[in-house]
């Protein structure tokens, strides 16, 4: 069953509210409190909605904050049942730093159909909409770099692949470098930096390496409505991810997930800007008026829309 369309604004509204709660915080060295903000927005906000909605994916205890936990159960517990995934600020550094990327996000999926991902981290690989077999998570680098320049008819050196600015990635960012491929470094944010292979006006024409796996499974909400491709494989390299994920039903921990078995049926995916990227334009205040600007996909009915809103504060 599709999720109705009346949910869009409704989860417009959830993460607008959440962004500009968090708002409040930017430039204020404070990365726990701008998290806080945001969860308490989002939890109000989400409870007010006429849905049953499971957390399958909840706030990392990385970030220190008491959460929006996995299995705690949202809304008015009248309408559809919903498995949902948020992360109230994706870049609590980008806000408590007033610097650019920071957003608000959640994701929707019909009950059963959104991974429920371990808290641990993920290799994943994505690109926009190419033929099946041409980029896979276990070909060489070069290999998938090599087809995707045959695919999109353009030189190595002329690719866009983004990176997490991280030590583990040193070998990726020596090889790309090697091949002569622009590298675009991100500091943060790997939904977002996962996002800019949907379109070709942010000129990314890759994203990979490791990051949170919880992010993966968001960023893939999004990116099966673009019909990107996107692959995953958890890492688990400690005792207490292992553990953990045998309890959520993870058999093989070692699997390569397809795109389209992260996220199953419908699925709505929405981004708010925080503080302003190229994607999303951050929150702005005017009077007794805050303005945002919200991504949204909606699966069935193929919606992907930049929305941006006016709202009424103390509304």
């Amino acid at each position: 069953m599709a999720i109705d369309k009346r949910f869009i604004d409704l989860f417009i509204n959830v993460t607008s509210k959440a962004a500009y709660a968090s708002s409040f915080f930017i430039g204020k060295k404070d990365k726990i409190a701008t998290d806080q903000a945001a969860v308490n927005s989002m939890r109000s906000e989400l409870n007010k909605i006429n849905m049953t909605g499971e957390v399958v994916i909840g706030e990392g205890t990385l970030d220190e904050a008491p959460m929006l936990y996995t299995g705690e159960i949202l809304g008015t517990k009248k309408g559809p049942i919903f498995d949902i995934a948020v992360d109230p600020v994706e870049g609590t550094n980008f806000v408590a730093n007033n610097l650019p990327g920071g957003i608000a996000v959640l994701a929707i999926g019909e009950k059963g159909n959104l991974f429920n991902a371990p808290e641990t981290y993920m290799n994943k690989i994505a690109t926009g909409k190419i033929d099946k077999g041409m980029i896979d998570l276990d070909y060489p680098l070069e290999k998938n770099i090599k087809n995707l320049s045959e695919f999109k008819n353009k030189d190595i050196s002329s690719l866009n692949v983004c990176v997490l600015d991280r030590p583990r990635h040193k070998h990726i960012i020596d090889n790309l470098k090697d091949l002569e491929v622009n590298i675009k470094l991100i500091t943060d944010g790997d939904v977002l930096g996962a996002l800019y292979v949907s379109d070709p006006k942010y000129d990314v024409d890759m994203f990979l390496g490791i990051g949170g796996g919880p992010e993966g499974v968001i960023a893939a909400c999004a990116l099966d409505s673009f019909d990107c491709h996107f692959q995953g494989r958890f890492i688990f390299d400690k005792e207490k991810d292992i553990s953990e994920a045998k309890s959520m039903g993870v058999t093989d921990l070692n699997k390569k997930y397809e795109l389209k078995e992260i996220i199953k049926g419908d699925s709505l995916f929405c981004a708010t800007g925080i503080t302003n990227s190229e994607v999303l334009k951050g929150i702005v205040i005017e009077g007794n008026k805050f303005i945002s600007e919200t991504l949204i996909t909606h699966k069935n009915s193929n919606f992907k829309k930049v929305v941006k809103s006016v709202n009424l504060i103390n509304e």
